[in-house]
């Protein structure tokens, strides 16, 4: 083992031989001066990284994804162009033939290209209009449900103050079961499509809330937060800038989720006679009037309309979603 006296004399050795050598050159050789030329400067290490660009490029890379898109917004366009094309019926006229009688149950035809109801209405036209509101309700009910559920979700996880207020105020909701609420308010309430959209409104907001409050919590004491504070930065700029960036793919999820579960939930209340009056076309009343014609062959195709246009609708938002949520997960923007 070496002594450490032995060892610090042989390293002063060497420091007095490297400076014996350095003081036997020129002083020109010692120092020179670096000439400066600003192309050759090193340049600053920018990835060129933006979040919405490297989401929507995981999103496209998505073959089901974009399948299911397209099919979608063309569903869409078609639903709201509908009325305008030419040689359309009106979707609550009963039509008769020459001799007044009304054209029940009539298969499809050139007249009538889905054929009409036990009354004489045109399917056509009522399954464009049926689709037209049960998407109104089901965006409505989806935009109510984010800004709702966002905004209680984040002052029950960000404000201590709140959470127990918070918390009860789901725990009242949550053991309430859904469909008795839906029941109850279109027993009470005249049914009507201002009444639907208030009973999904009233406890749709609880699963995001509850998501949105769970991953503030997860958020909301990490380092960059706590730093954000200590420099005195406000709350709400905090939950802007700092929080709400890394819940987009919860948001996004529980919106395309809302849709079709409000859709589906108007088929429901329909079915138990609770839904929209039969004036107002629905996918839920013509579905629940299908119902009635399913085991007769020839009538059949009063059941398969609607319900392929809503398994269209509902198939198409949750694998959209499911893919724009995976999509907008800043963790899979790794590569």
């Amino acid at each position: 083992m070496l002594n450490p006296k032995k060892l610090r004399r042989v390293s002063d050795d060497l420091l007095a031989r490297a400076n014996r050598g350095y003081d036997r050159l020129p002083e020109e050789e010692l120092f020179t001066f670096a000439e400066y030329r600003p192309e050759e400067s090193e340049p600053l290490s920018h990835t060129g990284y933006s979040y919405w660009r490297s989401s929507l490029r995981l999103f496209f890379q998505n073959k089901a994804a974009l399948f299911f898109l397209s099919l979608i917004v063309v569903t869409l366009l078609f639903t709201f162009i509908q009325p305008f094309l030419p040689n359309q019926k009106d979707p609550v006229k009963i039509y008769n033939d020459a001799s007044g009688l009304q054209i029940r149950n009539a298969p499809p035809s050139g007249a009538f290209v889905f054929g009409t109801n036990a009354i004489g209405q045109d399917l056509w036209s009522r399954t464009w209009s049926g689709t037209r509101t049960s998407l109104f309700i089901g965006f409505t009910v989806a935009v109510a449900e984010a800004l709702a559920g966002v905004l209680i979700g984040v002052l029950w996880g960000y404000v201590r103050r709140l959470d127990f207020l918070f918390t009860e105020l789901y725990n009242v909701f949550d053991n309430i079961p859904q469909t008795l609420i839906l029941i109850l308010i279109s027993y009470v309430f005249h049914p009507s499509l201002q009444t639907i959209i208030f009973a999904l409104c009233l406890t749709g907001w609880l699963t995001t809330a509850r998501y949105i409050r769970n991953q503030i919590l997860i958020l909301r004491d990490r380092d960059y937060n706590l730093a954000s504070r200590c420099l005195g930065t406000p709350p709400r700029r905090i939950i802007l800038h700092n929080l709400l960036p890394y819940l987009v793919s919860i948001i996004t999820l529980r919106m395309a989720m809302a849709i079709p579960y409000a859709i589906s939930n108007e088929v429901f209340v329909t079915y138990i006679g609770l839904g929209l009056p039969l004036r107002i076309p629905s996918l839920g009343n013509l579905i629940v009037s299908g119902i009635d014609k399913m085991m007769e062959p020839n009538l059949r195709y009063q059941l398969i309309f609607p319900t392929v246009i809503l398994s269209i609708v509902t198939i198409s938002f949750y694998v959209i979603g499911n893919a724009f949520a995976d999509a907008s997960d800043p963790k899979n923007h790794a590569a």
